[in-house]
C-alpha cells in the first residue's frame, strides 16, 4: 500500500503543479512574452490565459506603462570649448512587448547610450550661452532623435527633459560677476532715469509756481491800480461836489509849503509863479475878517507860513507859470 499512496501523492502535486503553470493571471497594464520550445509563440495579454504546462513558458513580463529614468550627469563639449555636465530624464512607454523582448537585449541601457551620444551631438553645436537658454529647442531636437530610434525596439519617447546644466566653476564664478554688473548697471540707470524725473518734475513745478506768481503779482498790481483809481475818482467828484472857492485851495496851497521844506538838506525850493496869486487871496481874505486899523482901513498884512524854527531859511526861485 505504501507506494501506491506515493504514486497518488505524486500525481496529485504533478497535477496541481499543472494546474498552476496552465492558468496564467496578467495584471493590468502588463504583457507576457510566451515561448514554446525556445520559439516565440504569442503575447498574453491582461487577465486569465491558458497556456500548455510544461511545453509554453513565460520568457519575460512586460510593465507597459509610461516609466521615468533619470540618467547620470554625462560631461558633454559646447561649441566653445567648454565643458558643461547635463542631468537627463526620459519618459519612456512599451508599445510593443514582443519588440522589446527581441530587438534589442537591454531597451533601458540602449535608451541611455542613445541620449547621451545625441545630447552631444546637438551640444556641440551650440555655445554655452546659447546651451543654457535654449533648454527647450535641446529636449525637442533630443525626443525627436530619440524617438525615431527607439520606436523599432516598441519603445515611445514621451519627454525628454535636462534637469541641470552646470558649467566649469570658472565659469559660474565670471557669470555671476557679470550678471551682478548687469544688475547694477540697471540701478545705476533706473536711479538716474529717477533723478531725471525729480528734476523734470521739480522744474515744471517751479515753473508752475513762477507763472501762477506773477499771474498773482499782475493781478494784484491791477487791483491795487484800480483801487487807486477810483480813489482819485472819488476825491475828484468830492472836490466838485463840494464847490470849492479860490480861497479855500490858497489856504490848502499855503499849507502844504511846510511839508516841501521838510528835511535838513533841503536848500532849495522851486515855487511856481502861481503862489503870488495864492498868497494875495489868502491875504485878501485875513484882511476882510482882521480888526480895522488906526487909519480906518482893513490890515493887510501878508500870511505867516508855518514851519519848524530851527530849519534854515530856503531859498524862493519862482518859476515860470505854467501854460
Amino acid at each position: 500500500m505504501q507506494p501506491i499512496i506515493i504514486v497518488l501523492i505524486i500525481l496529485v502535486v504533478l497535477v496541481f503543479i499543472a494546474l498552476i503553470k496552465t492558468i496564467q493571471v496578467i495584471p493590468q497594464a502588463s504583457a507576457a512574452i510566451v515561448e514554446r520550445f525556445g520559439r516565440y509563440t504569442r503575447t498574453l495579454n491582461a487577465g486569465l490565459n491558458i497556456v500548455v504546462p510544461f511545453i509554453d513558458t513565460i520568457r519575460n513580463r512586460v510593465d507597459l506603462r509610461e516609466q521615468v529614468v533619470p540618467f547620470p550627469p554625462q560631461p558633454v563639449i559646447t561649441q566653445d570649448n567648454l565643458v558643461v555636465n547635463i542631468d537627463t530624464v526620459i519618459y519612456y512607454q512599451v508599445t510593443d512587448a514582443r519588440a522589446a523582448t527581441y530587438e534589442v537585449a537591454s531597451y533601458i541601457q540602449a535608451i541611455e547610450q542613445l541620449t547621451v551620444t545625441t545630447l552631444r551631438n546637438i551640444i556641440g553645436g551650440m555655445d554655452l550661452e546659447r546651451t543654457l537658454t535654449s533648454r527647450e529647442e535641446i529636449n525637442a531636437a533630443l525626443r525627436g532623435v530619440l524617438d525615431e530610434a527607439t520606436g523599432r525596439w516598441g519603445i515611445r519617447v514621451n519627454r525628454v527633459e535636462l534637469k541641470a546644466i552646470e558649467p566649469p566653476t570658472s565659469i559660474q564664478d565670471s557669470m555671476e560677476k557679470q550678471m551682478r554688473a548687469d544688475r547694477d548697471k540697471r540701478a545705476a540707470i533706473l536711479t538716474a532715469e529717477g533723478v531725471r524725473q525729480s528734476e523734470i518734475l521739480t522744474a515744471e513745478g517751479e515753473k508752475q509756481a513762477a507763472i501762477l506768481r506773477a499771474e498773482g503779482e499782475a493781478r494784484s498790481a491791477a487791483l491795487r491800480a484800480e483801487g487807486e483809481a477810483q480813489a482819485i475818482r472819488t476825491v475828484f467828484e468830492s472836490i466838485h461836489a463840494g464847490d470849492p472857492d479860490q480861497k479855500l485851495l490858497s489856504y490848502q496851497y499855503l499849507q502844504m509849503l511846510p511839508k516841501i521844506a521838510e528835511g535838513d538838506a533841503n536848500k532849495l525850493w522851486i515855487v511856481p509863479s502861481e503862489i503870488g496869486d495864492a498868497l494875495k487871496g489868502l491875504g485878501g481874505a485875513l484882511g476882510n475878517f482882521g480888526p480895522p486899523s488906526p487909519t480906518g482901513g482893513e490890515a493887510a498884512a501878508a500870511p505867516t507860513v508855518p514851519g519848524p524854527s530851527t530849519r534854515k531859511t530856503p531859498t524862493y526861485r519862482e518859476q515860470p507859470p505854467l501854460e
